[in-house]
């Protein structure tokens, strides 16, 4: 089954229709490489995808075992490399809301995250750089 459909809308622009549910994202290729810069760019989405199956898939650690991270914010850095032009780095700093989480939930969380389905597909070359403010 298809999960995404992109048409390009030219001047380096595309959207991507999720098929199941119908959200749309536009991608914009990035100021530093002829783009607009107007919306999130290819590289800015395979960060923000790195940080959201982290945070998705310790959210659901957390309901399995009977706490939540609710509120939880979260800020990612793209570092970008050239020649060949690359995502380089990507740095994930977790915002937990004050809930008094135990040692054996933080550690949950850590291992959950650095195991998410995302960040082991991701190439080795890829350096990614988690912190945890509690």
């Amino acid at each position: 089954m298809i999960t995404v459909k992109t048409t390009y809308l030219g001047e380096l622009r595309s959207v991507s229709r999720h098929v199941y549910s119908g959200t749309e994202i536009l991608t914009d290729a990035p100021i530093d490489n002829r783009g607009k810069g107007q919306a999130f760019s290819p590289t800015d989405l395979l960060a923000t995808s790195l940080g959201t199956c982290m945070l998705t898939t310790m959210a659901i650690g957390a309901q399995t075992h009977g706490y939540n991270i609710d509120g939880t914010k979260m800020e990612i850095i793209k570092v970008m490399a050239s020649d060949p032009r690359r995502v380089a780095e990507v740095n994930v700093t977790f915002f937990f809301p004050p809930n008094n989480y135990t040692d054996k939930e933080k550690k949950i969380m850590e291992r959950i995250a650095h195991t998410c389905p995302v960040g082991i597909s991701l190439h080795q070359d890829v350096k990614q750089v988690v912190t945890f403010n509690y």
